[in-house]
C-alpha cells in the first residue's frame, strides 16, 4: 500500500472488519486522561485516567478502576478528533445489553 493511500486511507471500506480491527489496534493500549457522554444536553465526565485494550474479538474501556464500555470489534465505530488527542467510540455495550453508546475518550499527551 502506498503511503498515500495509507496517510489519507484511499480505498479501504469503513464498513468491514479489516478496518474496524484496524482502527481498534490504533487505540489498543492508549492511556486515557478522562472520558465523557453527551447526557441530556451536557457533555459529562464519566471516568478519569485508565486505558483502551483490545481482549480476543473485543474492545474494552477501562476508566475510574471500572469497565465503562465493551463492544464487538464488528459493531464498532471510532472517530478521531481532529486535535488528534482523542476519540469518539461508538457502539452497542455490551455491559448494558447492547445499548448504543457514544462516548469521548481524551488522551494522556505523551510528547515523543
Amino acid at each position: 500500500m502506498s503511503i498515500f493511500k495509507k496517510i489519507f486511507r484511499i480505498g479501504q471500506n469503513p464498513d468491514s472488519y479489516a478496518y474496524k480491527l484496524d482502527r481498534a489496534k490504533e487505540l489498543h493500549g492508549q492511556a486515557i486522561k478522562y472520558v465523557t457522554e453527551h447526557i441530556d444536553g451536557n457533555e459529562d465526565i464519566i471516568g478519569r485516567g485508565g486505558s483502551l485494550a483490545i481482549h480476543e474479538d473485543t474492545f474494552i474501556v477501562d476508566s475510574s478502576g471500572d469497565r465503562l464500555f465493551v463492544c464487538n470489534i464488528r459493531e464498532l465505530e471510532v472517530s478521531w478528533l481532529m486535535s488528534g488527542n482523542g476519540a469518539i467510540i461508538k457502539g452497542p455495550n455490551l455491559l448494558e445489553d447492547g445499548k448504543i453508546r457514544t462516548i469521548t475518550v481524551h488522551f494522556v499527551y505523551y510528547r515523543k
